[in-house]
């Protein structure tokens, strides 16, 4: 095989492919998702433990309490990360909450953080 073609494939392999979660400058590849929790969530420090758990696990955003009786807000973060988040707040959340219904948006690709650390909006 000629040297020159040899070369460029094992250039080609090693090149970052679309599915790859790191940007070529060596950081990960940062996401959004908004949610929306159902539930007995207000009243019972849900609030409170959604922002420990983000902090935890590196996220930005904010999340806030609505008339309607849930908690919604915005995360962001690298997609590994906004997985376990999504699961904490499908299934665990704050000790005394119950979880009916967790609706999230898709994970949208965004080009920098919009948010410098995880709030809670009142």
């Amino acid at each position: 095989m000629n040297t020159k073609i040899k070369q460029s494939k094992e250039i080609i392999s090693k090149l970052p492919t679309e599915s790859s979660s790191h940007r070529m400058d060596g950081e990960k590849k940062i996401f959004s998702s908004m949610f929306e929790i159902y539930g007995r969530v207000q009243g019972v420090y849900f609030r409170k433990h959604t922002q420990i758990k983000a902090k935890q696990l590196g996220l930005n955003g904010w999340c806030m309490n609505t008339q309607e009786g849930t908690v919604k807000g915005i995360m962001e973060g690298p997609q590994d990360m906004l997985s376990e988040m999504r699961l904490w707040l499908q299934h665990k959340g704050s000790p005394r909450s119950i979880i009916e219904k967790a609706v999230f948006t898709p994970f949208e690709p965004i080009p920098n953080h919009n948010y410098h650390t995880f709030s809670i909006k009142r």
